[in-house]
């Protein structure tokens, strides 16, 4: 069965940095739509970033707007791992961020639906503290 397993969360002060990472087994996240997630304490899961790569290359990457130009979402097929870059971190960016996966491609437009993905990783924890 397919699995993403999530890494690389932990406890930062705030305006630091961490870099998570998703990697996939019994699933090629190239040329097939990947996001991140995360949810808060009290709320709903909301998305973060999305990438859509085809044949090698980077097709589309999209994010929300709380976190643009903060965070930066990446993937290396060969290591069939997707990466989220987060710096400038603020204390409302604790979470737990998950990673999810789709069978095929997305548009652009629908990469934050959770309705849009098929398979999730466990999440990874992140808090951020001042």
């Amino acid at each position: 069965q397919v699995q993403l397993v999530e890494s690389g969360g932990g406890s930062v002060q705030a305006g630091g940095s961490l870099r998570l990472s998703c990697v996939a087994s019994r699933y090629t996240v190239g040329g097939n739509c990947m996001g991140w997630f995360r949810q808060a304490p009290g709320k709903e899961r909301e998305g973060v970033a999305g990438i859509y790569t085809w044949i090698g290359s980077t097709y589309w990457t999209d994010y929300a707007d709380s976190v643009k130009g903060r965070f930066t979402i990446s993937q290396d097929n060969t290591r069939n791992t997707v990466y989220l870059q987060m710096d400038s971190l603020k204390l409302e960016d604790t979470a737990i961020y998950y990673c999810a996966a789709r069978k095929g491609s997305c548009f652009r437009s629908a990469w934050s639906s959770e309705s849009a993905y098929d398979y999730w990783g466990q999440g990874t924890q992140v808090t951020v503290s001042s």
